[in-house]
């Protein structure tokens, strides 16, 4: 049967309620930070992001954009190349090639996320492939390798977490090596942090034991792995704090006598567990489980491995989310960080009192000695034949700063600024020293020239003299 005109209408109002209702849905859930800047570099325009955030260009003269402190050392690159499905913000660059520092005004205290993204096109002045430079933040260096984040194929963006005490700024500094003099970044996010993203205490895990490692917020972290179970790639527009997580599958080493789970239900947040900034609802959606198929729980372990660097401590952040049982007080397994018994009989109907609810778990573990971070889940002693016997929803590794405050190499913020005025200094010097011989040489052959002219040929005087010009005595 046809519909009538005013059928089409009805439908149409109730849709639009329905998707109305869900936009509301979801603008309620969203975080709202205090601190929020995000800087379209290299531009004097503004441009909407993938994820409907508004990026202020830092040369538009916004009071919201701060704009570069050294702006002799600084200027704007345009992206020349045909990228129609490059989002805008990589389609300018600010380019230092001298020591350039971005400053945030900061109205709330306390831990803030720092975004950098990078994308190394080429233009006919630059190729910003060949950039190499350093990047510090509040003191911290957090990239001193941009080799490594520099990519000429697709955007690059790395995110670390510094947490603003007593100071009325956050400061990035983006220093040029001596050889390549050329640093860029296409745009930079600063946002203040939801208060529990992270805390004071995380478990330490060691060869001595377990124990509590205090302090962690005064930390300064790098997010290397952000990662959802058993579930697709998660983008900024479903996150409330606007990350992306990846898919296990590149990090999965063993999944024998595992399934994976999605689940279509409501996601039970509450008091005193993970919240929405925590993890998103997308995430702990899905999982992968090891079920028993028979009366027997079975004897395996799921593990996941993820290369690291050598040399730093790792928070691992663990996610769960019992979204595969059908009553409380069945699901019951063991977890294991880098070989370590992390927890042990783990129930987590008794932690959150409700099926579908999330809990996260924290651990620091060393990265000595190791190429490969692993993490582990499989059946405990306490385990019951019949249902589910182990479960994860996310695993997100981060990067802790090493004793020289630093996330990449062996070299404080302090030395690298002094560095690059001592390199200065040395060129300065070497510059006047060249005058100065060039200049004596100078001298040297004008007074030459000079007393050539002023100079009379010597002649012999006669030796025969004649009897009439003698001398009588």
């Amino acid at each position: 049967m046809a519909l009538t005109r005013h059928h089409t209408r009805v439908l149409s109002f109730f849709f639009f309620f329905h998707l109305s209702c869900s936009t509301l849905s979801v603008l309620s859930h969203m975080f709202s930070p205090i601190d929020n800047y995000l800087i379209n570099c290299g531009s004097s325009e503004s441009t909407t992001a993938v994820d409907f955030r508004r990026f202020s260009g830092d040369l538009s003269g916004n009071h919201h954009s701060p704009l570069p402190s050294s702006s002799n050392g600084a200027f704007p690159l345009r992206n020349k190349g045909n990228f129609l499905d490059l989002p805008s913000i990589y389609r300018t660059a600010m380019v230092f090639n001298k020591p350039t520092k971005y400053v945030f005004p900061i109205k709330e205290q306390g831990t803030h996320m720092v975004r950098l993204h990078f994308f190394a096109f080429n233009s006919t002045r630059y190729d910003l492939g060949q950039a190499q430079f350093h990047v510090l933040v509040n003191g911290f260096v957090v990239l001193s390798n941009s080799r490594r984040v520099i990519s000429s194929e697709k955007p690059m963006i790395t995110e670390y977490l510094i947490k603003v005490l007593n100071e009325e700024h956050l400061v990035i500094h983006f220093v040029p090596t001596k050889d390549s003099r050329l640093a860029f970044v296409n745009a930079i996010e600063v946002i203040s942090a939801p208060k529990d993203l992270v805390p004071e205490t995380a478990t330490y895990l060691s060869s001595k034991g377990i124990e509590n490692f205090n302090g962690l917020s005064n930390q300064a972290i790098e997010v290397v792995y952000r990662v959802t179970v058993g579930g697709p790639k998660i983008t900024p527009f479903n996150d409330s704090l606007w990350r992306t997580w990846i898919p296990d599958n590149e990090f999965l080493r063993s999944s024998f006598g595992s399934e994976r789970l999605y689940f279509g239900g409501r996601i039970k947040y509450h008091a005193g567990g993970a919240s929405r900034e925590v993890g998103p609802d997308n995430m702990y959606n899905s999982a992968r489980l090891i079920k028993s198929n028979n009366d027997s729980v079975p004897n395996v372990n799921v593990t996941w491995e993820f290369p690291i660097i050598g040399g730093y401590k790792y928070l691992v952040r663990l996610h769960f989310c019992d979204i595969a049982s059908i009553q409380l007080g069945l699901l019951y397994f063991n977890v294991y960080v880098n070989g370590y018994l992390a927890l042990q009989d783990l129930d987590l109907s008794s932690i959150t009192g409700s099926l579908a609810s999330p809990f996260y778990a924290d651990f620091i573990v060393d990265g000595n000695g190791i190429e490969n971070l692993s993490v582990a889940i499989g059946p405990s002693n306490s385990s019951i034949p019949y249902v589910y016997d182990a479960i994860l929803n996310g695993v997100e590794v981060m990067k802790m700063n090493n004793s020289h405050n630093s996330l990449d190499g062996e070299v404080c913020a302090g030395f690298v600024l002094k560095n690059w005025a001592s390199g200065n200094e040395s060129i300065l010097l070497t510059f006047i020293a060249a005058i100065c011989i060039l200049l004596s040489i100078f001298i040297v052959v004008r007074r030459k020239i000079i007393d050539s002219r002023n100079y009379v040929p010597w002649s012999r005087l006669p030796m025969n003299v004649s009897e009439d010009n003698e001398i009588k005595t």
